[in-house]
């Protein structure tokens, strides 16, 4: 080998040449995901943004449905609000119009892979959602449905709800990105959420604080006396049932028996079926209530009251209405079946609006008997003048008329004088009985023709007419205590069932007082029965009777009306 021919040093191949055009499209595709990038996270903020722009809870969780529906490109979208029983109790939807909503039917209650992501809170990509072995179907109507993306949504490490998107733009899956997203929606909802609810908190016990101050002002400043008092009742009722969102609101007075109460006020549409109805509250939930002076949510609405709707029975918020060791009675606030249980924020305000309306009717009463008192030493001054002036110079004047007879023998004359005389005896008989009455009034706190007329009130609210009441007697005279109660009750419970049940067009009612007895009737027009109805209300007024050693009757035929008698001896 010639030393020119020796090998000399290798030269390094040159790498190929990456084409101008390869490189521009690696560029402008590398480009385009940038600017996608950036695109979703600018969509992302603004969602979030605009989920936390208002502070009412339902405006927020149509805002995060809303939101997600743009961010992620879903035709459809939904959240689903977890309740107590582990079921939706909320179910808020976005691209769905009411009219279809309607022609659907009810709304999920968490079935299915709906009900797959409340047992196991985790985000979940489905390519078509019919053909999870979980899935439950679509109703008649529902619109076609297959790409799938869910994930939870979580308030303080509790899961609220969840966030459902179906059928995304272009008939595409949702892609992991898409459900990064979703994930860090749902993590922003969740702050959201929280804030809508303690804004929520925070207005809704400023609102039952402002009805105790209004209630508590409304009651004090306003006018006396026993129908001031139940229109009172029925104010403050009103007022529990619109704080509290319920549909119907009760207050029940205590009686004499124990567990034994008789509704005073009411609100709500199916209020006035109760007004003057004896209800005996005798469930160990409710006379915790009255012992402890607390609130307590019960679903025996059905046991209680009798109401119970399609959807199961009512649920029931009970209060105490206690001040200063006095119980004042029962606030029940009733809620129609599918409307949710109350709050925690419910029941607690709803004690404090009770220990409230109780002290204002404390101090009402307290009022009352003072304006009482003054009534009563007004009376015994008039019953003292006239005992000491008026009698006493008729007296005298007929002692001068009398004298007159010496001074003349005409017959006429003297049948004059006689006349004379006799009207002033009767003036004289007429002044002390009044000077009695006035004087027998004075020894009650509370006249019982005033209690009987309360009695009737409340009774008679869902009667297009007012029952005619007739006192005969001293009425206001009778002093023994268990015989009112025993009278006011047989009242209460006659009233309520001529009202309920007999469709009378007018009711009598007679209390009198008379040769040693005292005597109720109550008498109406109605269609009346010929065998009553099985119920404790006429086995009740014939028990009373019999403890009192009276009598009780009741006489009726269909088609012309009822009687009840009930008289019991005088002691």
């Amino acid at each position: 080998m010639n030393e020119s021919e020796a090998p000399g040093p290798r030269q390094p191949k040159p790498e190929p040449r990456i084409p101008i055009d390869d490189l521009l499209k690696d560029f402008v595709g590398r480009a385009g995901e940038l600017l996608q990038a950036q695109e979703r996270t600018r969509g992302l903020l603004e969602a979030v943004v605009a989920v936390a722009e208002d502070l009412s809870l339902e405006a927020v969780l149509h805002r995060v449905v809303t939101s997600a529906c743009q961010l992620l490109h879903a035709r459809y979208g939904a959240l689903g609000v977890i309740g107590e029983d582990n079921a939706l109790s909320h179910f808020i939807t976005v691209g769905i119009d009411r009219e279809l909503a309607e022609r659907i039917g009810p709304l999920p209650t968490g079935h299915g892979v709906l009900g797959l992501l409340i047992t196991e809170p985790a985000p979940l990509r489905l390519h078509d959602l019919g053909q999870h072995p979980k899935a439950y179907g679509f109703p008649q109507y529902h619109p076609p449905m297959k790409s799938f993306l869910g994930v939870p949504v979580r308030v303080r490490d509790v899961v609220f709800g969840n966030l459902y998107l179906t059928e995304k733009d272009g008939g595409g899956d949702f892609t992991p990105e898409d459900e990064d997203l979703a994930v860090a929606l749902a993590a922003a909802a969740g702050v959201a959420i929280e804030n809508a609810r303690l804004y929520e908190d925070a207005r809704r016990r400023a609102s039952w604080l402002e009805a105790c101050m209004d209630i508590t002002g409304r009651m004090l400043g306003g006018e006396q006396g026993e129908q001031a008092e139940n229109s009172a009742l029925d104010l403050i009722a009103a007022r529990a049932l619109r704080e509290s969102a319920s549909h119907l609101a009760l207050i029940l007075v205590p009686t004499s028996q124990g567990g034994a109460y008789v509704v005073a006020g009411t609100a709500g549409k199916p209020g006035a079926d109760f007004a003057g109805m004896s209800l005996t509250m005798a469930a160990p939930e409710v006379l915790g209530v009255g012992r402890n002076g607390t609130a307590v949510c019960l679903d025996d609405s059905k046991e209680l009251l009798g109401i119970a709707e399609n959807g199961g029975p009512a649920k029931l918020l009970i209060i105490d209405l206690s001040a200063q060791g006095a119980h004042h009675g029962l606030l029940i606030l009733a809620r129609n079946p599918g409307t949710g249980n109350f709050s925690k924020t419910d029941v607690e305000m709803g004690a404090v609006f009770g220990s409230h309306v109780a002290l204002a009717l404390a101090l009402e009463r307290i009022h009352r008997l003072r304006e009482q008192v003054v009534v009563f030493s007004d009376r015994d001054r008039i019953a003292r003048d006239l005992h000491d002036l008026v009698i006493q110079r008729l007296f005298a004047a007929g002692l001068s008329v009398q004298s007159l007879r010496r001074f003349t023998t005409s017959e006429s004359a003297l049948n004059r004088i006689d006349s004379v005389t006799e009207e002033l005896d009767t003036s004289i008989r007429d002044l002390r009985n009044t000077i009695y009455s006035l004087q027998a009034s004075t020894h009650e706190r509370e006249p019982l023709s005033g209690r009987i007329l309360q009695s009737i009130q409340a009774g008679a609210k869902s009667l297009p007419y007012a029952p005619h009441l007739t006192l005969a007697g001293p009425v206001d005279s009778l002093n023994d205590e268990a015989m009112i109660k025993h009278l006011l009750a047989v009242l209460t419970e006659s009233l309520s069932n001529a009202a309920r049940h007999s469709g009378a067009q007018s009711i009598n009612i007679s209390v009198a007082v008379q040769e040693g007895r005292l005597t109720l009737e109550v008498v109406d027009d109605g269609c009346g029965f010929k065998d009553p109805a099985p119920g404790n209300g006429l086995t009740n007024m014939a028990r009373r009777a019999a403890e009192m050693n009276g009598t009780y009757n009741v006489a009726s035929a269909p088609g012309k009306g009822t009687s009840l008698t009930w008289s019991v001896p005088l002691a």
